[in-house]
């Protein structure tokens, strides 16, 4: 099965300021988005529910240090990227 993924502007503006920053992480966060649209579940993601004032999304890893939040909508098949950056930053 196969996800769809929505790139809102206020996203995109996230990620060109993330991938300015830290361009040595382009190609593991390129692998990872190409791995969350084929299969979100995938355990080297390391998918999980998010608390408190962000319990509506979930969190996946890009790797120990970055992470990507997203509104993920299992009903509609779509991953909506809300935020990146670093543990601390985005939580």
């Amino acid at each position: 099965m196969s996800y769809k993924l929505l790139i809102t502007d206020s996203y995109l503006k996230k990620l060109k300021k993330f991938l300015k920053n830290h361009p040595d992480i382009f190609d593991r966060y390129a692998k990872t988005i190409e791995i969350l649209e084929t299969n979100p579940y995938h355990p080297s993601l390391r998918l999980h529910k998010l608390q408190g004032k962000l319990c509506d999304f979930h969190s996946v890893s890009i790797n120990m240090n970055y992470r990507v939040i997203i509104d993920f909508i299992i009903r509609d098949n779509e991953i909506i990227p809300v935020d990146i950056g670093t543990h601390d930053d985005v939580y």
